[in-house]
């Protein structure tokens, strides 16, 4: 027994892992975390599980967002078709804007581009429908003129409400003028100055008996005018294209509801 012991004791002193340099490695570290095993085992009684209701939730949320996932990554065919429709006006609308700002490529062409657009205005066209009825003395010629100028006030009315509605920008960042918000036309959507010009266009050559190159100087009229909002950056095509077909509409409904002599007589007298 006292052999036995003594051997161990040599094998002891003879092992290297006994000296002092190498004890740091045999002993844990002082104020070390804990062990894993003991922080399972150890539960906090402050700890309390999470009510059914939270998972029940976290449950219905998490079979919810694949499938809004799935909705996002693949898009129905109509919504593919719109986005790209609506970036293809969107980049040629920047591309025809040439006379945008003074550094666009027509800069100094922005005047004239911009009285052409004022020759669609609101403004011009109700202040001279109404001065050339006060002029005129003919039962007919009032009766045209007082038909006008109810198809002015609906297409200013119309375009207003629209704009209201859609309330949508135009291609660039521009401030409207005092006539633009004089007739409420703020917004891109309509654009009221084409729904005006085709109109009135279209009023002029149904009610007015005019040569062949007026009627052409007319209809180029009606274009040059839609073609200047998208040129100066205040409309998008589409906003043009959907005034035109606005403007033709108000015509066919002024063209329903037609004033005979007897009731704009009328009216002017009131008035």
């Amino acid at each position: 027994m006292p052999a036995s012991q003594s051997r161990a004791r040599a094998r002891d002193r003879n092992n290297v892992l006994n000296r002092a340099e190498f004890l740091s490695l045999n002993q844990p570290p002082k104020g070390g975390p804990e062990p894993r095993s003991s922080g399972r085992k150890a539960s906090s009684p402050s700890a309390q599980p999470p009510p059914a209701g939270d998972g029940a939730r976290e449950r219905r949320q998490s079979q919810q967002l694949p499938e809004e996932d799935c909705m996002q990554l693949n898009p129905s065919f109509k919504g593919i078709a719109f986005n790209s429709l609506l970036a293809i006006d969107i980049c040629m609308s920047k591309r025809l804007g040439v006379c945008a700002g003074r550094a666009a490529s027509w800069a100094s062409a922005r005047s004239m581009v911009k009285l052409i657009g004022i020759t669609g205005h609101g403004i011009p066209w109700i202040g001279g429908t109404i001065l050339c009825l006060v002029k005129s003395s003919t039962l007919a010629g009032q009766e045209v003129l007082m038909n006008l100028l109810l198809a002015l006030l609906l297409d200013i009315m119309t375009v207003a409400g629209v704009q209201k509605l859609i309330k949508r920008r135009g291609p660039y960042e521009m401030s409207p003028s005092l006539l633009d918000y004089l007739t409420m036309d703020v917004y891109a959507f309509p654009a009221g100055h084409a729904s005006r010009a085709a109109m009135v266009s279209k009023f002029f050559l149904s009610h007015l008996v005019l040569a062949v190159p007026l009627r052409v100087l007319l209809v180029l009229w009606a274009l040059c005018v839609g073609l200047s909002r998208v040129m100066i950056g205040r409309h998008h095509v589409t906003d043009v294209l959907s005034g035109f077909v606005i403007g033709y509409l108000q015509f066919r409904l002024v063209e329903l509801v037609w004033m005979p002599s007897s009731t704009c007589q009328m009216l002017i007298s009131a008035w």
